[in-house]
């Protein structure tokens, strides 16, 4: 949940706008329960319980998109009700409602419901005003819809463009750490849930310091922009690939059993050693691989991998090792 939290922007603004209405909502069954108003409190608090439902769905399967309708309807419906109970007060109610909509669905969708939060007030309300309030409220209703459509929709765009520099290496091109711990936890996730079962590969160059020494450090980016660039043709559909830092990289892969995993290991490692060239001639690199099991995170998982490819790398490298529950299994090829 933390690292849902931590990695999806939107999942913390729903939160942070969900529990922070509840809470003020629960502040005013307080205050209605010492006037002696149950039924109003009874109202705020169930109010306030129906809000909470979809953040914590949200918390739990970080699926924003259905918990942010679900509080788009619930904002909405609470804005009509309350045009029904107290009148032209609840005006100032919608005003916030048509601009926070804007923030936990898609920029259209808000229009959608802001466009029938709208007009259901006026419906209800505007028999109990004169037509000049009713215009300025529909023209101030209006003018702040369009301004928030106008600036979600730039946000998102900034948003989107931000999250694409986070999330990918710049050298390589290739998704980067950060977005491999987030594949890495939602695999986890989908193996506890579905059965679903994952290979992890971590691939190290051989003697890549020696490129740099020997022949610099452009050199350098030349060979890892080219691995790169020979283990995306590798892949399958399904699979990902990952630039975890330096010279290593990461393979994400679905596989049903330990041999697939050791022959998807061989066919990569075998792949980047008939096609990669450096200044100095072949470039080799040496893998570790693991069947994800009962690891309880992806660290558990990755430490497993990582200490396959440090016992390929001790063994000469240019060497594929495969460690599930404390074995191993290896496969080489040398000249």
């Amino acid at each position: 949940m933390l690292q849902r939290l931590r990695h999806s922007s939107q999942l913390r603004l729903i939160s942070a706008l969900g529990i922070s209405t509840a809470l003020f909502m629960l502040g005013f069954a307080s205050y209605r329960l010492l006037r002696g108003e149950h039924l109003a409190a009874i109202v705020d608090v169930s109010l306030a319980t129906a809000i909470c439902i979809p953040v914590l769905y949200a918390l739990l399967t970080g699926n924003t998109k259905s918990a942010g309708i679900a509080l788009c309807v619930i904002d909405s419906l609470f804005c009509i009700l309350v045009s029904w109970a107290i009148g032209p007060v609840a005006v100032y109610w919608h005003y916030l409602v048509l601009v926070t909509n804007f923030f936990i669905v898609a920029p259209r969708l808000a229009l959608i419901f802001n466009v029938l939060v709208v007009v259901s007030m006026l419906s209800i309300i505007g028999p109990q005003q004169p037509a000049v309030t009713n215009w300025a409220i529909a023209v101030s209703a209006t003018l702040l819809t369009c301004f928030t459509y106008f600036f979600a929709l730039r946000n998102n765009v900034d948003r989107d463009m931000l999250e694409e520099i986070a999330s990918v290496d710049a050298l390589t091109g290739l998704p980067n750490r950060r977005t491999m711990e987030r594949r890495l936890t939602e695999a986890v996730d989908r193996h506890r849930t579905h059965q679903t079962s994952y290979g992890l590969i971590i691939l190290d160059i051989d003697h890549f310091k020696q490129v740099n020494d020997s022949y610099g450090h452009a050199a350098g980016d030349a060979v890892l922009a080219d691995l790169s660039a020979i283990l995306k043709y590798q892949m399958r559909k399904r699979d990902q690939v990952f630039r975890f830092g330096g010279e290593e990289f990461v393979v994400l892969v679905e596989v049903g059993t330990p041999d697939d995993l050791l022959q998807a290991t061989e066919r990569i490692r075998l792949g980047v050693r008939g096609a990669l060239r450096g200044p100095g001639g072949r470039i080799t690199v040496s893998a570790g691989a693991a069947l994800l099991g009962r690891e309880e995170n992806w660290q558990e998982w990755f430490s497993l991998a990582d200490s396959a490819l440090y016992r390929a790398k001790n063994r000469g490298r240019d060497q594929s090792m495969l460690l599930e529950n404390g074995s191993e299994d290896e496969a080489s090829t040398r000249d």
